[in-house]
């Protein structure tokens, strides 16, 4: 079976939270495969998004495409609904002036069914991001 981008809206992805809303860069931009697009914060922080997934998928790959995201945590569920998150992550990423941050985490062997990105801290008072990705293979449920 071929490994597919679950985070892509094509896949099925849907966004069922964003803690910030503006409706020139809405949370469906992270989903929509290019960086020229992005969803953007509203200021304060933790800010966060959860992405659903249409099934159950096995994940081998998280990847992120932002800027002036300083600490982020990523969690995952396996429930029907997007409730009981647990942990799998949390860095501290590196200023990148003037371009893009890009951050790829190998989970080997790790099911969901939505991920919650939460953005704890930044280097300034909004951060954008534009791409997630979740590479990855369905579950056979």
């Amino acid at each position: 079976m071929r490994a597919a981008d679950w985070c892509l809206s094509s896949a099925g992805a849907a966004f069922v939270l964003a803690t910030s809303s503006d409706e020139q860069h809405p949370a469906e931009n992270m989903a929509d495969g290019s960086s020229e697009t992005f969803w953007t914060t509203t200021g304060m922080f933790p800010q966060e998004f959860i992405i659903g997934f249409p099934k159950c998928v096995k994940i081998s790959k998280v990847a992120i495409q932002c800027y002036l995201v300083r600490t982020l945590r990523i969690e995952r569920s396996v429930s029907k609904d997007p409730v009981g998150f647990e942990q799998c992550i949390e860095k501290d990423l590196q200023h990148t002036e003037g371009q893009l941050q890009m951050e790829e985490f190998p989970l080997p062997d790790f099911q969901a069914t939505y991920l919650r990105f939460i953005i704890k801290s930044a280097f300034d008072h909004f951060v954008s991001v534009h791409r997630v990705m979740a590479e990855g293979t369905a579950e056979n449920t």
